[in-house]
């Protein structure tokens, strides 16, 4: 969170900053968060997070569905980032979505390189898979602390526990098989 992955993906993309493998084939970029965006929209989706998370929305005092009929990302993780059998439970509702959306994306630009822009691929074997390789970008604490806070307007408890939740993220690439190449942002 807030290492400056899309920023980075971006440059790719844009080919201000090259990366090994892929050569003359153009760049294409999906951000996996907006596909969760769109996962929260989805009737299915939402039915599935109203009915697994409601009672404990409720009980914190927090409205998981929007007037609009979408989901509220931010109550939702207030409701899941505390406790990692919450958030287990809500991405096996969210990642059928994801994946499916990312297969479609990658199949409909083939002869393209494609970025698949996650901070937790490695939850998803299935799209890891895809992969040639991790590019992994690393910013300092403190600076990932101060634009998370500029950028989300979160409480320092929320994106901790955000940054909690999201630990030992390089260990689990390395262990993935996959070859990492790690950028500093």
């Amino acid at each position: 969170m807030a290492a400056g992955k899309n920023y980075i993906a971006s440059k790719i993309v844009s080919q201000e900053i090259a990366v090994s493998g892929g050569e003359n084939l153009p760049w294409v970029s999906i951000d996996l968060d907006q596909v969760v965006h769109a996962a929260m929209e989805d009737p299915e989706v939402v039915s599935k997070i109203e009915a697994a998370f409601g009672k404990t929305a409720e009980s914190l005092g927090v409205k998981l569905v929007s007037e609009n009929g979408t989901i509220n990302r931010r109550s939702l993780g207030k409701v899941v980032f505390s406790d990692s059998t919450l958030l287990k439970k809500q991405e096996e509702i969210v990642y059928p979505f994801v994946i499916k959306t990312t297969k479609n994306f990658v199949e409909e630009n083939s002869g393209k390189n494609v970025i698949v822009n996650a901070t937790v691929l490695y939850k998803t074997p299935e799209l890891l898979d895809l992969c040639e390789k991790v590019i992994f970008v690393k910013a300092p604490y403190l600076k990932r602390l101060i634009r998370a806070r500029r950028r989300d307007k979160m409480s320092f408890r929320q994106i901790i526990s955000r940054f909690k939740a999201q630990s030992n993220l390089e260990k689990n690439y390395r262990t993935s098989g996959k070859p990492v190449e790690i950028i500093k942002n």
